[in-house]
């Protein structure tokens, strides 16, 4: 029976040895795009950063020897509410465990898979000033898979210079070390004028992610992914929020004077005079007799005449 080789009345026995056919004809090869890969072209691009930040905070978590941690925990550490992180982690395919949390280490590995970090990424930073500077000597990209291996720059003064221990190569030569290296990201932290024509070589050399730096919009070929970084829009943006809380906290004040005034103007309104000189409360009648608090006349300055 076809499917039932090596077997009889349902009873199973042992199959017989392949024929010399089947020994010499390949075995079809699956070829399949991973899960992972399949999920991660589904993550809109605002999850992906927030999987980055909470790839940071388990990373600090797991170096304080934390073994699991619940989503409530995650979200006060990383920012953001529960329900946004438990449907984050959902993209990746992580549940959780009911009353006990995630496993911070295998979160970890999910979200390195799903990020592309399962592999070193080699970076090359183009224009050696003070940013460039602080970017080749900073010590935490090695540690997350971002080892910088190239830095560039067209200041003859620079160039053969060591920085963060590595020499500084001419700009001219982008395209054979990065080809050499393996460069696959570039950070461009150059003047504004050169980073188009630094751009254009780092994809010459087959670089297809660039963090720019420079306040520019670089035109790249469709498979070139770029990341902008604008530090003065981000500082724009933060004056805006400053701004706007500076102004609800005047109209606030508004309010509240607003309020103060009508309290006074409505204690005034509905009082009356009696015999001795006191003040009695009131009401202000309405028909009719408006414009007449209990028999006493309201004149226009918000004072009272007694008729």
């Amino acid at each position: 029976m076809a499917g039932q080789r090596g077997q009889r009345n349902g009873v199973g026995v042992t199959p017989p040895a392949p024929t010399a056919a089947e020994i010499t004809t390949p075995i079809p090869r699956v070829t399949e795009v991973p899960a992972a890969r399949e999920r991660a072209r589904a993550i809109p691009e605002a999850a992906v950063a927030r999987l980055a930040v909470y790839l940071r905070v388990l990373s600090g978590m797991q170096e304080q020897g934390a073994g699991t941690v619940s989503s409530e925990e995650l979200a006060v550490a990383a920012g953001v509410n529960s329900a946004k992180l438990r449907k984050d982690l959902s993209y990746i395919g992580s549940y959780g465990t009911r009353g006990v949390g995630y496993e911070v280490s295998v979160l970890i590995e999910e979200i390195e898979r799903i990020l592309g970090l399962t592999r070193k990424h080699s970076v090359a930073v183009v224009g050696i000033g003070n940013l460039g500077h602080a970017l080749a000597n900073y010590g935490g990209f090695p540690g997350r898979g971002f080892p910088v291996t190239a830095l560039f720059d067209v200041d003859p003064d620079l160039v053969g210079v060591p920085v963060g221990g590595l020499p500084v190569e001419h700009i001219d030569d982008i395209p054979r070390v990065c080809a050499e290296r393996e460069v696959s990201i570039g950070v461009i932290a150059t003047p504004p004028p050169a980073a188009q024509t630094v751009c254009d070589r780092l994809v010459e050399a087959g670089v297809q992610c660039i963090l720019n730096f420079a306040p520019v919009v670089l035109q790249v070929p469709d498979h070139v992914e770029v990341r902008k970084v604008d530090l003065a829009v981000e500082l724009q943006v933060l004056s805006f929020h400053v701004a706007r809380r500076a102004d609800n906290g005047a109209a606030a004040e508004q309010a509240a004077a607003a309020a103060a005034v009508d309290s006074v103007v409505d204690t005034v309104v509905n009082a009356r005079p009696v015999r001795g000189g006191a003040v009695e409360r009131g009401t202000v009648e309405r028909g009719p007799s408006a414009g007449r608090v209990n028999g006493a006349r309201v004149n226009g300055a918000g004072g009272m005449v007694v008729s």
